[in-house]
């Protein structure tokens, strides 16, 4: 595996592991992995201590299936579960969440009701940003302090409204690497369709300087739109 140097990040970020439940909609199956596949990952990159791990959406394979993996591995990964869904069929329930924060592994907020923060008025704005938040330090018991955007989505409103409620961390869906320390880390989500090889060709390996050049323009443009 080359070298990825820079002191950069790679953030990979997963969703559902294994066989999709009946409540879970056709869109989001598209972000169901098998689990196979999901060791292969993972072993790929246990070695790797630049590479940092994520779940989004909350869904019960985080507990069942993720959790005693990463254990096995000693590794260790942010969870975002969307709030609205705690408890539901096919999702994490309270007790997961706390197992969860049990382990070590961190609890941060996908707001309530996995929609689009584009755009939010006043009313959504709370909803998402302050009362997801909420619901999820009880369950957590915890304090919640990071956010994923749902379906990463966001622009300079969203943005500004993260940083008035006082999120330290905020992860998007930018595939393009992080920089240590900053407010805003780009990640990298792992889909369907995806194999052991288009994780070490389209994320693992160095982007070229070209790439480089690309995306972030497309960062600064999507931030200030």
């Amino acid at each position: 595996m080359p070298d990825r140097g820079n002191g950069e990040i790679v953030h990979i970020c997963f969703h559902g592991i294994g066989t999709p439940g009946k409540a879970i909609s056709a869109a989001d199956e598209d972000y169901f992995i098998s689990t196979d596949f999901f060791f292969a990952v993972l072993d790929e990159v246990r070695a790797m201590p630049d590479v940092e791990l994520s779940f989004d959406d909350g869904y019960a394979s985080d507990v069942e299936v993720a959790l005693p993996t990463l254990a096995e591995r000693g590794l260790s990964a942010r969870f975002f579960p969307v709030a609205a869904h705690i408890g539901q069929p096919g999702y994490v329930d309270i007790d997961g969440i706390r197992v969860l924060v049990s382990a070590g592994m961190i609890i941060g907020s996908h707001g309530m009701r996995h929609r689009s923060w584009r755009g939010m008025d006043k009313q959504t704005l709370d909803e998402e940003l302050m009362q997801a938040r909420r619901v999820l330090a009880d369950a957590a018991d915890t304090a919640v302090d990071s956010a994923a955007c749902p379906f990463g989505d966001y622009d300079r409103g969203v943005l500004a409204a993260l940083r008035k409620y006082g999120y330290t961390t905020v992860f998007t869906s930018d595939r393009r690497r992080a920089s240590p320390g900053t407010w805003l880390q780009p990640r990298y989500s792992v889909r369907r369709d995806d194999t052991i090889q288009t994780v070490r060709d389209e994320i693992l390996a160095p982007p070229t300087p070209a790439q480089r050049t690309r995306d972030a323009l497309a960062a600064r443009l999507k931030a200030w739109r």
